[in-house]
């Protein structure tokens, strides 16, 4: 079976959305062209921004038709990462909230991707 390691979203100006992530992942992308770029996360997993413009074959879709999570810690550190994004101006779709799977938030990115940040359930 193939392993998972690529996560690709879809925008409408890769640039913008590059400064966007690397602000808020702390790093710069290991990839960078006027239509494409690569992080490298921590676990290995890459994320990548393709624009959704010259992706082939052509996507329907546009974001928020899923969502990017994020695990943290606690429910302190799930606090913690709202208020940096909340102050960084992202917008915020659902406040820190306990659920069954565990606390969590969701903000957008500025193509309207949902990213979760969560602390799983004990």
């Amino acid at each position: 079976m193939p392993d998972f390691k690529f996560v690709i979203l879809y925008v409408d100006n890769p640039p913008t959305s590059t400064a966007f992530y690397a602000g808020l992942l702390g790093r710069e992308p290991v990839e960078a062209s006027p239509s494409f770029a690569m992080f490298a996360l921590e676990s290995g997993v890459m994320l990548g921004l393709w624009s959704r413009h010259t992706v082939e074959p052509a996507a329907a879709a546009a974001g928020g038709g899923g969502e990017v999570a994020f695990t943290v810690e606690d429910a302190a550190a799930v606090r913690a990462v709202h208020a940096d994004w909340r102050g960084r101006g992202l917008r915020i779709a659902q406040t820190p909230t306990a659920m069954d799977f565990g606390h969590s938030f969701v903000a957008f990115d500025p193509d309207g991707h949902r990213l979760r940040v969560f602390a799983p359930a004990a």
